[in-house]
């Protein structure tokens, strides 16, 4: 049994997730009504994840918008970042492809414009 947890542990070790760093400023959305724009830019060390979330429905829908953004980040093991987001009404789906787009623009080494 001992020999068995060691190994798990073993695997668990070689296949972690390596820890995403921002490299650049980058955003993805618009200001149009039922958009997000979301910005990314790199925070100090070990300030961890900062939402800024202004929105018309902050009182209604900010947590979930919030968790959302969250939820992406975390996917992608980014540390120490701030995320700026100026909601206009946007759905989940939309928070959610958003912040990955500029997540993926900020990690990025180098500049597409395919993204």
């Amino acid at each position: 049994m001992l020999y068995l947890i060691k190994n798990v542990k073993e695997i668990i070790e070689k296949f972690e997730v390596r820890k995403m760093k921002i490299v650049r400023t980058a955003q993805a959305g618009t200001l149009e009504s039922q958009d997000i724009l979301i910005m990314v830019h790199k925070g100090k060390p070990n300030t961890g994840l900062v939402i800024e979330l202004e929105s018309p429905s902050v009182v209604q829908y900010g947590r979930k918008i919030r968790e959302e953004i969250q939820s992406i980040v975390e996917n992608y093991g980014v540390e120490d970042v701030i995320i700026k987001a100026i909601d206009k009404g946007a759905l989940g789906f939309t928070i959610k492809a958003r912040t990955e787009v500029a997540i993926i623009r900020a990690i990025s080494k180098k500049e597409s414009s395919r993204l």
